[in-house]
């Protein structure tokens, strides 16, 4: 019994063609169902293994054909066995139990072995049966099966592997294939006969094997033969259902074995027997109406269908309709071969097969190919396989076939666009370009530079930019319309116009000249200050009168912690400015202060174009802190930098070197901030108006302490509401014992200090009872907490996941303490909270001896009392040797002021006391105490000759008496610096009496009230003018008597050995 579709194929496999394909090149079998669609590995076996066989069967067909005596009947056998080889073939290229490629070989051997022969391969090989009304349904996605084309398959089902595994080994592996109508639709039975569509194919499972890594999975090659149509569906356990069950013209009768010899005979004179003629023959009518093929598959829970073979309607072949669709089929198969590289390795052997006349003989199977190897939607395909009429079914193959060519001229004009743009070093651009020309076919490309232009042009025209700068800008943005987006200039131009219309040209903030306004902003932020808020108030009061005002710079010099920084923004508050702040300690790049050429990569304008664009007015107040501790390096020295800068005269065309254009700077208000002048340029100091801040006493640190420190402590500890008070006995505890320094830094910490250990108790003793962590926390703390927990018992609780899900914007509240606590902090209890005092006394020494007196020094840190102490070496004998030793790390001025206080109080004591000879024998040592700490500074000579003379004299100085002056060797005593900062230290060592230079009483004068207070300044211009206040009682006769002289008197014996020891 030949195969059904042998007709459909026979035209393109007979041995003539496959004579001229042995001459041409491998890849011009154009309709070989080998590169009809390689969709998996386990196709491309099998097409290798029916290649194989299919060469092997043409020879042999070729030698037995050119047998000189071949019968009748095994030429005409011959002539059949080459069209069903061709699908036996095919259909057996998987290792499938099934295949007619055998019925050549044995209507070839019927010249010599004779029809017996070849009818007993034919048992062994069974051909696919005409008529198999029950078939095991399959259900396929995406896209339908078409006759003559393989299909890799898989199933997961284990039942319908079973079943497929029990119908290859009876040698019925035949299914029927039907798509589904969803496309989402995965499963392996069909439950409705709904869910796909009615037509489907015939299809022989050609091999099956197991899915590597899963069990109960095979993956089957599908080989379709025809066409057929689903008429009842008994889905898995459909015996019971009344509707699946089969109709009685449904029921499968015996294989009529005559009828299809007659057949057979009448058109090509076959008489191979197949597999279900040798089983049935035998059997009586009754016995084969009781026989069907599938009965053993109702074991199984898959799904039977009753099918009818569908045929193709009659067609004209020489209908000029169908010739036309034909060429169109062929000539888009020629278009698209040419560009899709998908296509090219399976038609591009088309035209040939064109022009021996195949294609047009098979109409059906050239539509049948169109929808195989396009890539479709399901439904269009599924009515290419619908279509029984031939016209209508090419018709419809090729509006997909034309969809395809589209798609690929498409992606054609694409790939051509893109590769003319392409360079070999950027692949990545490539892809972009792609990407780009995607878009721009889609019509939504846009590379956004003209936006970018207009963008420019609107921000520019908001600005009041002066000419030069509207001319530059013109420049720039005539420049950015004609460059690439791809060009490295591009970028840069981009940058420096974001840069040039993001400075505030004409834009000011409207300035509050109220007197009354600044006085109490000052006085909210800051206590004392005294002197600066008098210069703001000043510099208010001008802008009042006229209008406007232009850049001052103010430079505030001062220790550290009192107010500098901060007064700044008080300033600015004051002013109603916009604050910028930045430091320039360290700093050793010029490029900071002046922009970086824009050549360079990642260049920037300097801090102060960064600050007008921060702060978008051009009347910002800039504080630049720490102008002192500025380094200077290999980049330059920024200190000269900061000359154009910080010059009222230069800065109104201030030039940055990124922007390269003029900015004024007249309108800004430059506030700088140093510890001390002495690491200041010369030239960069004389640019600027210094308002020094000096220390804060006793007084002025309670009251700081009172308004701002212990208030924000408070609150910052969480006590804000509680009832927890810092005694003001503690207060002056921590600023005597604790907290001696010049400014309030280390008040605040201390303070702080006393809150934090104030709130750690009362948690301590309240307990989880009274502040429960569960009210703490708000419901999304709550959740951020749950979620973190169960993070915990994951082996990987680092995970971004797990971060997003454990943090909140609010995940607690703050608990209120208790009106039940009451908390104070007083003298006895302070150390509790603090530690022991660090200072256990107001004065190194309470009672003074000869030869210490206390001196005044200026630090950074401010004022500091430094005493000077000198001691006799050896006992006073004629034998002794004069001499100064001089200790405590003193730098070069300080020794030579020791050195000029020795000569001046020698000359002083020879002068006053003539009889008394004190230093012509006496060995003095002269030490400065803290020898780890530096000091040097001209205005301690007064200080070391009171010492010294203190000793000579045998007579203690006043412990409440402090002293500061340069000395002459005349005696003169000269101007000193920084009488403000002695004159608090003087008062918190709790000195009653200030010894400065005559010149320094301006300085005096200026001083507040509360610094003078208990303080009694005494000037003096000559150091006789110091001694009458330091000994005013001294005995000047016992001062006039000579130790030496004494002992030479009292021992004469020894003095006149001594003295001839000497000679």
């Amino acid at each position: 019994m030949p195969w059904p579709s042998a007709l459909s194929t026979a035209s393109f496999s007979t041995s003539t063609a496959k004579r001229k394909d042995k001459k041409e090149k491998k890849d011009n079998d154009f309709f070989n169902p080998k590169t009809v669609e390689p969709l998996s590995e386990e196709e491309a076996k099998a097409n290798l293994e029916q290649k194989v066989e299919e060469t092997t069967e043409v020879e042999s067909a070729e030698a037995k054909t050119s047998s000189p005596e071949p019968p009748a009947s095994g030429n005409k056998d011959g002539k059949d066995g080459q069209g069903d080889g061709a699908d036996g073939k095919a259909s057996s290229a998987g290792g499938g139990g099934a295949s007619s490629g055998s019925s050549g070989d044995g209507s070839g051997d019927g010249g010599r072995k004779g029809r017996k022969a070849g009818v007993d391969k034919a048992l062994q090989k069974p051909s696919v049966p005409e008529v198999y009304p029950q078939v095991m349904a399959i259900p396929i996605a995406k896209r339908p099966l078409f006759p003559g084309f393989y299909k890799a398959i898989t199933i997961r089902d284990p039942d319908v592997c079973a079943a497929i595994m029990e119908m290859i080994k009876r040698g019925q592996p035949y299914v029927g294939a039907f798509l589904f109508k969803d496309e989402n639709a995965d499963e392996d039975v069909i439950r409705d006969s709904k869910d796909v569509y009615d037509t489907g194919v015939f299809a022989q499972i050609t091999s099956a094997f197991p899915v590597h890594g899963e069990t109960n999975s095979l993956t089957a090659i599908l080989y379709p033969h025809r066409r057929i149509k689903l008429s009842t569906l008994m889905p898995p356990g459909g015996q019971d259902v009344k509707k699946t069950e089969p109709e009685p013209e449904a029921v499968p009768e015996p294989i009529p074995i005559k009828t299809d010899e007659e057949t057979q005979r009448e058109k090509k004179g076959d008489v191979v027997a197949s597999f279900e003629e040798a089983a049935v023959a035998p059997k009586t009518e009754a016995q084969s109406e009781k026989y069907e093929p599938t009965s053993f598959l109702r074991k199984y829970p898959v799904s039977l269908v009753n099918v009818e073979n569908l045929s193709d309607e009659p067609f004209d072949s020489k209908s000029m309709v169908i010739k036309a669709v034909t060429n169109e089929i062929v000539n888009v198969f020629k278009e698209v071969a040419s560009m899709n590289s998908l296509f090219r390795d399976q038609i591009s052997t088309f035209s040939m097969s064109a022009s021996s006349g195949n294609v047009t003989a098979e109409p059906a199977k050239l539509a049948d190919f169109a929808a195989a190897v396009s890539a479709g939607e399901p439904a269009e395909l599924q009515e290419v396989l619908d279509s029984l009429n031939v016209e209508e079914r090419m018709q419809k193959a090729l509006i997909v076939l034309k969809k395809e060519l589209m798609n690929a001229q498409l992606q054609s004009k694409i790939t051509k666009d893109v590769e003319q743009k392409i360079t070999k070093r950027q692949r990545e651009y490539w892809l972009m370009e792609q990407m780009k020309g995607i878009r721009r076919e889609l019509g939504i490309e846009s590379d956004g530079k003209d936006k970018l232009v207009e963008k420019f042009k609107e921000k520019a025209d908001k600005l009041a930019m002066p000419e030069a700068v509207r001319k530059v800008f013109d420049d720039e943005i005539n420049k950015l319309a004609h460059l690439e987006p791809a060009a490295s200039e591009f970028n840069v131009t981009r940058n420096y116009l974001d840069w040039l219309t993001q400075i505030p040209w004409g834009q000011r903030s409207a300035e509050n000249f109220g007197i009354n306004n600044a006085m109490t902003v000052l006085d909210e932020d800051h206590y004392g200050l005294k002197d600066v808020k008098d210069r703001i108030l000043e510099f208010i009061a001008v802008g009042k009168l006229r209008g406007t005002v232009e850049g001052k710079i103010l430079c505030f010099v001062g220790p550290p912690g009192v107010g500098k920084t901060s007064i700044g923004k008080s300033i600015a508050r004051a002013l109603n400015r916009q604050y910028y702040r930045f430091s320039v300690g360290g700093l050793t790049d010029v490029a900071e202060i002046k922009g970086h050429r824009r050549t360079y990569v990642g260049a920037l304008p300097g801090r102060v174009i960064q600050a007008l664009k921060k702060c978008q007015t051009e009347n910002p107040l800039i504080l630049i802190d720490e102008v002192d501790k500025i380094g200077r390096g290999y980049q330059g020295d920024p200190s000269s930098a900061l000359l154009e800068l910080l010059d009222p005269e230069q800065n109104s065309s201030f030039l940055d070197h990124y922007m390269d254009v003029p900015v004024d700077l007249s309108k800004v208000l430059f506030v700088c901030t140093a510890n001390m002048t002495d690491t200041i340029p010369r030239p960069l100091l004389d640019r600027m108006e210094v308002i020094r801040l000096s220390g804060y006493v006793s007084d002025e640190k309670k009251a700081i302490a009172d308004r701002y420190l212990a208030p924000a402590a408070k609150e910052l500890a969480g006590l804000k509401g509680a009832d927890v008070t810092l005694s003001d006995e503690a207060i002056d505890e921590l600023i005597k014992s604790y907290c001696r320094e010049s400014g309030v830094r280390n008040l605040k910490k201390q303070i702080e200090k006393v809150y934090r250990k104030s709130a750690l108790k009362i948690v301590q003793d309240l307990g989880e009872d009274v502040l429960p962590e569960s009210e703490a926390l708000t419901d999304e703390g709550k959740a951020a907490m749950e979620e973190s927990e169960k993070e915990k018992d994951k082996k990987d609780p680092i995970s971004s996941e797990a971060t997003e899900q454990e943090t909140t914007e609010t995940p607690r509240i703050a608990l209120i303490v208790p009106d039940s606590v009451h908390v104070t902090i007083d003298k006895e209890n302070l150390k509790d909270y603090v530690g022991p005092p660090i200072f256990t006394s107001d004065r190194l020494y309470d009672v003074t001896p000869p030869g210490v007196v206390m001196g005044l020094a200026w630090t950074q840190m401010g004022g500091s009392a430094m005493y000077i102490e000198s001691i006799l070496q050896s006992v006073l004998r004629p034998s002794s040797r004069a001499g100064l030793e001089i200790t405590g790390n003193l730098k070069s001025v300080m020794k030579e002021s020791s050195t000029i206080a020795y000569s001046f109080a020698k000359a002083f004591m020879a002068k006053e006391f003539s009889e008394n000879h004190f230093f012509d024998k006496a060995k003095i040592h002269l030490h400065v105490p803290e020898g780890a700490v530096q000091k040097d500074g001209p205005s301690a000579g007064t200080t070391m000759a009171t010492s010294l003379l203190s000793l000579a004299l045998d007579t203690p100085i006043d412990p409440t008496v402090a002293m500061t002056g340069e000395l002459t060797l005349t005696g003169k005593v000269l101007r000193i610096g920084g009488l403000r900062e002695k004159a608090v230290a003087a008062r918190r060592a709790g000195c009653k009496l200030i010894i400065f230079p005559e010149d320094n009483i301006s300085d005096w004068l200026e001083l507040p009230e509360n610094i003078k207070e208990g303080l009694e300044g005494r000037p003096a211009s000559w150091y006789k003018d110091i001694f009458d206040l330091v000994f005013p009682h001294v005995d000047r006769e016992l001062a006039n008597t000579c130790k030496v002289c004494e002992w030479k008197k009292e021992h004469p014996d020894k003095a006149e050995s001594s003295s001839s020891k000497d000679e």
